[in-house]
């Protein structure tokens, strides 16, 4: 009786070494499977993540392609070695797990959370299903979503899958975060040529002939203008008293008013 139990520990043990040791090696032939992430199969390899990773069963790498990885490659080798940890999730998501979430955002435990060196979240990721997309990002808050589910690689259900991700996610804490690049500028509108501004239509006789001119504005003002008068000369004046009427001159101007006698015959 005690030989069986002996015998079933030694191949239940057996098993587990067996099953940690295909999972690793899954994860170094899936990339050497697919050129364009031999990148990041290189810095998993240079950082000895693929030790650590052997203890455990079930996980999930978000992988990044080759022209997507470069934002990285040359930080440190402690802050590279954190990037990645970031990378490992501890537990199993492929296209139809993910394709199943609701639209809501869930938090998932990353392989850095597991050295105690996590602070404010960096050690979790969200992921948030929007309008039938995936995005990750770090769960501390204020990190953008800005990596991308594009398509899973390799999924072996419930054991080791490794999707691919837009870009590479750097959590607050652990270096500068990494945003998408910007949009490219809305290109200029040309200027019209001289040809272009020759054939303009020319504005009607009635807009021409009711617009204010130079002189109509000059000549706005509620002041009026004095005439401009030719000069005459004046006679001087003389200074001696005019001389005074005498008696005969009197005399002679009643005379004259008077009707002669023939008007007064023949009337």
């Amino acid at each position: 009786m005690g030989l069986n139990a002996s015998l079933s520990l030694l191949s239940l043990t057996i098993l587990l070494i067996f099953s940690t040791v295909v999972t690793a090696d899954n994860i170094t032939r899936v990339f050497e499977k697919y050129s364009n992430f031999s990148t990041m199969s290189n810095l998993f390899i240079k950082t000895k993540l693929t030790f650590l990773i052997n203890k455990y069963q079930t996980i999930t790498v978000l992988a990044v392609s080759n022209d997507a990885i470069s934002s990285i490659t040359n930080r440190s080798e402690v802050e590279l070695n954190n990037i990645l940890m970031t990378h490992v999730i501890l537990d199993y998501y492929d296209e139809l797990k993910l394709q199943a979430l609701r639209e809501k955002s869930i938090m998932l435990t990353t392989l850095y959370q597991t050295t105690g060196l996590g602070e404010e979240m960096n050690g979790f990721l969200n992921v948030t299903k929007l309008k039938g997309r995936v995005y990750f990002g770090s769960a501390v808050k204020n990190s953008p979503l800005s990596a991308e589910y594009v398509k899973t690689l390799y999924h072996n259900p419930y054991n080791l899958s490794i999707i691919q991700i837009s870009m590479p996610i750097v959590a607050p804490g652990l270096s500068l975060a990494i945003y998408p690049p910007p949009p490219p500028p809305a290109p200029l509108v040309p200027a019209p040529s001289p040809m272009d501004a020759s054939m303009a239509p020319a504005p009607s006789p009635i807009n021409a002939a009711t617009a204010p001119g130079p002189a109509d504005e000059d000549n706005s003002s509620d002041m009026p203008v004095p005439k401009s008068t030719p000069a005459t000369e004046t006679p001087e004046e003389d200074d001696s008293p005019a001389p005074a009427p005498s008696a005969d001159n009197e005399k002679m101007e009643a005379d004259k008013a008077k009707p002669s006698s023939i008007a007064c015959d023949v009337g």
